[in-house]
C-alpha cells in the first residue's frame, strides 16, 4: 500500500496537468520569489532536476511545461505536509521505504558515474558482436524430438519408427510438455540453442532422418529428426549495436559490484 502511494505521489511531477486549487497557488505567487507552501520554499533545484529529467524523454523546457512541474511540487508539498501533521514520517513502514528510496537513488548515481568512466569502447562492442555471431554458427536448424527417462524406452520409439510410425504421433509420449502436442516440433533454432550432445547428433543428420541411437542430455534420453536445414540470417551489426551496449554495461555494472562486494566486510 505504501509503496503505491509513494508511486503515485512521485508520478505527480510528470503529469500534464495539476488540480485548479494547485494551479491557483501557483499562479498567486510571485515568479520573481520561490514559491512557498505553508512558509516552506520549494527549491528551485527540484524543480530544475524535474526539468532535466523530461528533457532526457524528449520533452519540452519551456514556461508552460515549468509551471505543469510546479504546480505538481507544489500538490506533491501540501500532501506531504499533511502526511508529517498525521504522523506518517514516524511510521516504520515509510522510514524503511525512505531509506530504501535513499539507498537506490544513491546505487542508481553511482553505477551512472561509473558507466560515463567506464564505457564500452567501440572495438570491444565489434568483438562481442563477432562472438556472439560465431557462437550461432552460419546454419539455422528446424528440429523434433521425443524426451524420455530411459534408454531403453528410446530405443523403443527407434524400433517402432524404424516400422513406419509417425514421429508426430510417438511425440505424444515426450516428457517435454513445450513440444509433445506439437509433435515433438521444437521450430527453427541454431545448433548453439540447445545442450552439446543434443547439437552435434543433430548436426550430423541428414534431413528427413533420425538419430537412430539415442541422444543422452542433463534433460534424458532424447530421439531426434531433422526435417529441414537453412542459412541463418545473423542481424547487422549497427540494427544491434545498441543491445551490444547495453549488455557490456550489464557486464561492467556487474564486474564493479563484484569488486565492491569482494572488498567489503560481509558477516
Amino acid at each position: 500500500m505504501f509503496s503505491n502511494s509513494v508511486r503515485l505521489l512521485a508520478a505527480l511531477s510528470l503529469c500534464a496537468s495539476a488540480p485548479v486549487w494547485a494551479q491557483a497557488a501557483a499562479q498567486n505567487a510571485p515568479a520573481s520569489k520561490p514559491v512557498t507552501v505553508n512558509g516552506k520554499p520549494i527549491p528551485k533545484s527540484r524543480l530544475e532536476f524535474i526539468v532535466k529529467q523530461r528533457a532526457t524523454q524528449g520533452q519540452p523546457d519551456n514556461e508552460q511545461a515549468r509551471k505543469s512541474i510546479l504546480d505538481n511540487l507544489i500538490s506533491q508539498e501540501v500532501v506531504a505536509q499533511e502526511a508529517d501533521r498525521r504522523g506518517f514520517g514516524k511510521s516504520a513502514d515509510v522510514r524503511a521505504q525512505l531509506d530504501l528510496m535513499r539507498q537506490q537513488v544513491l546505487v542508481q548515481a553511482i553505477i551512472q558515474d561509473h558507466l560515463k568512466a567506464h564505457p564500452p569502447k567501440d572495438e570491444d562492442l565489434l568483438a562481442e558482436y563477432n562472438k556472439l555471431k560465431a557462437s550461432r554458427g552460419d546454419k539455422e536448424y528446424k528440429a523434433r524430438h521425443i524426451l524420455v527417462d530411459k534408454d531403453s524406452e528410446a530405443n523403443e520409439i527407434i524400433a517402432q519408427l524404424k516400422k513406419g510410425a509417425k514421429f508426430e504421433d510417438l511425440a505424444k509420449q515426450s516428457k517435454d510438455p513445450g513440444s509433445k502436442e506439437k509433435g515433438g516440433d521444437l521450430d527453427w533454432n541454431p545448433p548453439g540453442t540447445f545442450v552439446k550432445p543434443f547439437a552435434e547428433a543433430l548436426a550430423k543428420l541428414e534431413k528427413g532422418k533420425y538419430t537412430e541411437t539415442p541422444v543422452q542430455t542433463q534433460f534424458g534420453w532424447h530421439v531426434i529428426q531433422l526435417d529441414d536445414v537453412r542459412n541463418l540470417q545473423f542481424p547487422a551489426y549497427d540494427t544491434v549495436k545498441q543491445q551490444l551496449l547495453s549488455r557490456m554495461q550489464e557486464q561492467e555494472v556487474q564486474k564493479f559490484v563484484n569488486e565492491l562486494r569482494s572488498k567489503a566486510k560481509i558477516q
